[in-house]
């Protein structure tokens, strides 16, 4: 592995909660995992037991890997949370989840989902234009789920309202089975991109 990833030993996982979404999805998700384990990575993720949240933490924990779930009070109160991890944190609410998840990790991984995973998604990408964050990025385009949302990505920068440069924020990979190299390949990004978060 390179350098880069040698540095990579936790990433903060987004993805689904639904049972109901398409089986591709699943599968995609519990492969993910398992080749997160394999090459000894923490998960950090949002503690479901459903879904692919659930499947991913499935297939880490079946090739020994460590999963730590965040989980709001409330959804803890609501036993969504699988009981089965390496440690389930609750905390507040769904602020300190998601600031907890991103400051926990060296990288962040984007599976299929719904609002829940693309707000976390867009504000990670956010965070990273701010300079606030300089951590690798991978969404994880299965069946072309996010085909729309890297297309929106590319008109605010061909319409202006974003550089040029941050295209480089983001990795898109078709199959989880590319995530390594996809990390190890990641643009270096600097917290002087604040210079140029603003079109001017």
């Amino acid at each position: 592995m390179s350098e880069q990833i040698d540095r990579i030993r936790t990433v903060c996982v987004y993805a689904a909660s639904s049972d109901k979404s398409p089986v591709i999805y699943h599968e995609a998700a519990l492969r993910l995992g398992r080749e997160l384990a394999r090459e000894r990575i923490t998960i950090v993720y949002g503690g479901g037991s459903t879904g692919l949240m659930g499947r991913l933490a499935e297939g880490a924990l079946s090739e020994g890997g460590s999963v730590i779930g965040v989980l709001p009070q409330f959804m803890d109160e609501l036993e969504w949370g699988h009981r089965s991890l390496t440690e389930l944190r609750v905390v507040a609410d769904m602020h300190e989840r998601k600031r907890f998840m991103l400051e926990a990790s060296d990288a962040i991984i984007a599976l299929p989902g719904g609002c829940g995973t693309l707000e976390e998604l867009f504000e990670a990408i956010t965070w990273k234009r701010l300079g606030l964050h300089v951590k690798p990025i991978v969404i994880v385009n299965i069946n072309g789920f996010f085909d729309p949302c890297i297309e929106m990505l590319l008109r605010c920068i061909s319409e202006q309202f974003m550089h040029d440069k941050h295209t480089d924020m983001w990795s898109v990979v078709a199959e989880p089975e590319a995530v390594i190299s996809a990390l190890s390949g990641a643009p270096e990004w600097s917290v002087n991109a604040r210079t140029f978060a603003v079109q001017k």
